[in-house]
């Protein structure tokens, strides 16, 4: 019994060379600094600012006749849910809702596609003129959508494609930007693993989609974040292009929602809480990809 007792009050030992025994030393967790604790509070204050918008919007949407007049709050006495009926009731939401899902997620498709290719060709294949044409062609960045509104429209009026999805979709194929940021992501892959798989019999394509494709997956996903991102929250030419109300995006919707209710802000709320949750679930679901990506590709 006293070995027993002195066996289990024994202090934890390991041990350390030839018999020799050494308390088990526990690593001291270490006092935030001064300078941490500022940091933490002003990330803190940041995130809080960064979300008031958001959590202001989705307060007025089920306040009871929701007003601007008593500034902004996030106290709602008696919370309803009658504004995002007279939604429902006054617009197709859901039709506006899918409209704007699938033309995002095909010109994310699309982009995809596209940018992944352009990207393989610019960063792989050696033509003549090929840095003109990336230099071209990275220089429509710099015209913004509006200088073009009125070519595009003529163009697709021409080709018969307005009010239609094609046209809405058309000018959304590809993106300036995805092929650059794609581009960039290619030449990080090492040589190496081409020429090795040239060795062994692969073409320009095997290389493309079994070596590639699966090592600018943080890129693609930050590409695809981008597209969508863009397309659902296009509102300038889904306005010129679209005519029927059942092409009608979010962003046409919401437009026409703020000009029937102008004063009833708790149904345009509801309307902003549609267009905002898609978007930052999708966010949030590819956040890490976003920093990978841009890290990956050294895109500061």
């Amino acid at each position: 019994m006293p070995d027993l007792l002195s066996r289990d009050s024994a202090p934890l030992v390991e041990p350390h060379g030839r018999g020799a025994q050494h308390p088990v030393r526990h690593p001291a967790r270490r006092r935030p600094t001064p300078v941490k604790v500022l940091q933490y509070v002003v990330v803190a204050a940041g995130a809080a600012v960064m979300l008031f918008p958001f959590l202001w919007t989705v307060v007025t949407s089920i306040t009871p006749e929701g007003s601007l007049a008593g500034g902004p709050t996030l106290l709602v006495e008696d919370p309803t849910l009658a504004a995002y009926r007279t939604l429902l009731e006054t617009l197709p939401m859901w039709r506006i809702v899918v409209n704007s899902f699938w033309v995002a997620v095909a010109s994310t498709l699309f982009q995809l596609v596209t940018g992944a290719m352009a990207a393989y060709g610019f960063a792989r294949l050696e033509f003549r003129g090929k840095n003109l044409v990336f230099g071209l062609y990275l220089a429509t960045l710099m015209v913004p959508l509006q200088v073009l509104v009125v070519p595009l429209f003529i163009e697709m009026r021409t080709l018969n494609l307005q009010d239609t999805y094609a046209g809405l979709l058309a000018p959304s194929i590809a993106s300036a930007f995805g092929i650059f940021l794609l581009k960039q992501a290619v030449e990080s892959v090492p040589r190496e693993l081409d020429e090795a798989a040239t060795i062994d019999g692969a073409g320009h394509l095997r290389i493309f989609l079994q070596i590639v494709l699966p090592l600018i997956r943080p890129a693609l996903a930050t590409v695809a974040v981008f597209a969508f991102m863009a397309s659902w929250n296009g509102f300038l030419w889904p306005l010129v292009i679209i005519r029927s109300p059942e092409f009608m995006t979010l962003p046409l919707g919401l437009a026409t929602l703020q000009g029937q209710f102008t004063t009833q802000w708790d149904v345009v709320m509801a309307g902003s809480v549609f267009s905002i949750l898609p978007i930052a679930v999708v966010y949030l679901l590819a956040q890490r990809h976003i920093i990978a990506g841009v890290a990956h590709t050294g895109i500061k």
